[in-house]
């Protein structure tokens, strides 16, 4: 997942997300952006609320996901469903922000500003530090990460600190 951002009067800021159908489906997607902010929010065009389409069929989902969310809602929802275009990824230092500000950890994963970018392990670290993930899921995870001790006890204090006891 990286974070876009235009330099432009009409960009706006958002995520593209590259999935394997195999794991999750453009619904369960759809269904966690709806839950993950607000819809109803009006905003300048750079923060608006947009879901980019890459073909007909995901347009098609998109639209009727905002149907059926529109039915949960009091107010409108001004979610805009647009086609996709050219995406650019953001600058370096926005790209895995959580994991940037870890410095320690960041560095010790010995990643270059493209792996950091592109890394599953980055990517997943990113959401742990940034109190993303419980410690049972960071358990799940762990032998697939190729953690040393001094990383893994690292993550675990970022997991306590984000749901303490």
């Amino acid at each position: 997942m990286s974070t876009t951002l235009f330099f432009r009067g009409d960009h706006t800021e958002s995520v593209q997300i590259d999935y394997d159908p195999k794991v999750t489906s453009y619904d369960k997607l759809l269904k966690l952006f709806w839950n993950n902010h607000d819809s109803t929010a009006c905003h300048t065009r750079q923060y608006m609320s947009a879901i980019f389409y890459h073909n007909e069929e995901q347009k098609e989902a998109a639209e009727k996901s905002k149907e059926v969310h529109q039915k949960k809602k009091m107010r409108p929802v001004v979610t805009k469903i647009l086609k996709a275009e050219t995406f650019y990824d953001a600058e370096n230092y926005h790209q895995k922000y959580l994991l940037r500000n870890k410095r320690a950890l960041l560095n010790s994963l010995g990643l270059n500003d493209k792996q950091v970018i592109t890394s599953h392990v980055a990517c997943r670290l990113n959401g742990y530090v940034g109190g993303y993930g419980s410690e049972d899921q960071f358990d799940e995870d762990l032998p697939k990460l190729g953690l040393s001790k001094e990383q893994e006890e690292f993550v675990r204090n970022c997991i306590d600190q984000a749901y303490p006891a």
